[in-house]
């Protein structure tokens, strides 16, 4: 296996209170022997989180593709959304993925592995710092055992490359991580909330969050352990009991969570920071490295050529539309837009006149019940409601009376539907910029959710329903029935916890993880998404391995199986 060893030289700028990284020069191995190249190193092993989280990649592969969404107009050509026969191991998100996250292992391994021999580094830290490293590589060894299962499992570092490698059972990746973590947990900083922590980097509470999603994930796989499940109960229920000392807590509105400038609030357990550098964060032309957070495009649906009175701006994105809702997102996951404010703090359905000169008059013949001196009058002004999605459905004839474009969801397309706002970013230069906001990875608002899964997998369904009322609860602030938001036991089902991490978590890079560990992605493709529902089948709830990787393994057995679906 050829490992890319060079990274980057960060350097933290503590005095920002931000986790800034500013790109100096190329390292060889032999940096790592400095406490300058020890600290730079880290540096950079957080910085590649942006090959993941923020990417287009990472948004193809655990989003789209899933009973949430499908193929939008800018995305027909992406053959992971329908699962076809172009959909191969030469796919170039494919092999971007599984290349980050061995670039960035090998980066936390020399860390890890040279701690002890490091000078000029206080004990103290030094230890945090090897915490963090084995926090972060547990994070890129969990996204390739969810995406690959079996993967090559490399404990420590790599100085020249190697054309020689095989797949480790994911039995012994999972420990791996969990032994990570379990040491992360013990040497960092307890909660993101206290002691001055910068945003993204690690904390024990974090580490504690991905512990138990560790377990739960684990739990449902052929790698499973007995106390998975009691193990993921323990530490989610020991992380929301302890909210409250730690500084952490449900916020009592959910459009707060993702809040442009609100990413550090309580609720918020781990975030990616993203850099305005243009060597890091341009535009995919300038940029190679796949290092942008372009999450703000990806749903952004041709408002400006299908909304009269429209053109593009800051605000309403620059239209990519790599993705749309699926009808069942918007229509059954969401039905209840009355109690749960969740829908309407999730999708923007209202766009407002940008374009004087776009306005159109009401022509002749008028529809019934519009006034006839409205005739050759603008239909709206500048300011005003250009377009509306009620969410439910309406008469042709309102559609036709009504000044602005109406649109139920029977007319929703692939060019023009509910647009995704949780990463909605103002600050950028230009719309065409990518967005320099955080991403936010996990809350705790998750935590109660694999709470609420782990004790039902427990066979404990009252306690499950504890958790998912919590959340619940406050989804109906401010105009919801709390009381209505509530559920009982005899609610309870895989599919309603699934459906509600739907609701809670939309969008947010965990979709395609999450019916895969519950066994649901074949049956939820199938019965809700019209792009893959044909093409998809068993081998698919796996990523292929790269074709690029089975082609550097040329010494030995090659880079095969072991007993996972065949993607080689």
């Amino acid at each position: 296996m050829k490992y890319r060893f060079c990274f980057l030289l960060l350097v933290l700028a503590a005095c920002s209170k931000q986790l800034k990284e500013n790109p100096q020069s190329q390292v060889t191995p032999q940096f790592f022997t400095t406490a300058q190249g020890f600290q730079s190193g880290l540096d950079a092993a957080y910085g590649g989180m942006r090959s993941l989280w923020g990417t287009e990649n990472l948004f193809t592969l655990a989003c789209i593709g899933t009973d949430e969404f499908q193929t939008g107009n800018d995305g027909t050509g992406n053959a992971v959304n329908y699962y076809s026969s172009g959909y191969t191991p030469a796919d170039g998100k494919v092999s971007a993925i599984w290349s980050a996250c061995y670039t960035y292992i090998n980066t936390c391994n020399g860390l890890v592995d040279n701690a002890a021999s490091i000078t000029g580094i206080a004990a103290a830290q030094k230890a945090q710092m090897v915490a963090e490293a084995k926090f972060l590589r547990a994070n890129y060894y969990f996204v390739l055992v969810q995406f690959w299962g079996n993967v090559t499992l490399n404990r420590h570092f790599q100085a020249v490359a190697t054309t020689a490698a095989k797949r480790d059972p994911k039995a012994d990746v999972y420990n791996f991580i969990i032994q990570d973590l379990k040491d992360a947990i013990a040497g960092l900083p307890a909660s993101p909330a206290q002691g001055g922590i910068l945003p993204g980097k690690a904390t024990a509470a974090a580490a504690t969050h991905l512990l138990a999603k560790v377990y739960l994930t684990r739990g449902g796989s052929s790698a499973a352990a007995s106390d998975d499940y009691q193990n993921a109960y323990s530490l989610a229920s020991g992380l929301i009991n302890n909210s409250g000392t730690l500084g952490l807590g449900l916020l009592p509105d959910f459009a707060s969570i993702n809040q442009e400038g609100n990413e550090s609030n309580k609720e918020v357990l781990w975030t990616v920071q993203h850099t305005t550098s243009l060597a890091y964060n341009g535009s995919p032309a300038q940029n190679s490295s796949g290092q942008d957070n372009v999450l703000v495009h990806m749903w952004v649906p041709k408002y400006e050529t299908y909304v009269p009175g429209m053109q593009r701006d800051i605000l309403d994105g620059r239209p990519y539309i790599r993705a749309i809702p699926t009808r069942w997102l918007t229509d059954t996951v969401f039905a209840d837009k009355t109690n749960d404010t969740r829908y309407s703090k999730t999708f923007q359905t209202v766009w407002y006149c940008n374009n004087a000169g776009g306005i159109p008059v009401w022509k002749s013949p008028l529809p019934a019940g519009v006034d006839p001196s409205l005739l050759g009058k603008p239909k709206f002004a500048l300011g005003d409601t250009a377009c509306y999605m009620p969410g439910v459905d309406v008469s042709d004839a309102k559609i036709a009376a009504t000044r602005y474009l109406l649109m139920p969801p029977r007319k929703y397309n692939i060019q023009m539907g509910p647009y995704m706002k949780k990463y909605i970013d103002t600050r950028r230069p230009d719309m065409n910029a990518p967005s320099v906001r955080p991403v936010i990875v996990w809350t705790l608002g998750e935590t109660y959710l694999i709470a609420a899964e782990a004790a039902y997998d427990l066979g404990d369904a009252p306690d499950a329903v504890k958790y998912i009322n919590a959340v619940r609860e406050r989804a109906a602030y401010p105009t919801g029935n709390v009381a209505a938001m509530d559920i009982q036991a005899s609610d309870l089902s895989q599919d309603f916890i699934l459906d509600e991490r739907s609701r809670e978590l939309c969008g947010q890079m965990t979709r395609w993880w999450d019916l895969v560990r519950t066994h649901q992605l074949l049956v939820r493709v199938r019965a809700h998404n019209s792009d893959g529902r044909a093409n998809i089948v068993a081998r698919d709830t796996l990523r292929p391995i790269p074709q690029g990787q089975m082609q550097s393994v040329t010494s030995g057995p090659a880079y095969g199986p072991m007993g996972d679906p065949l993607w080689n």
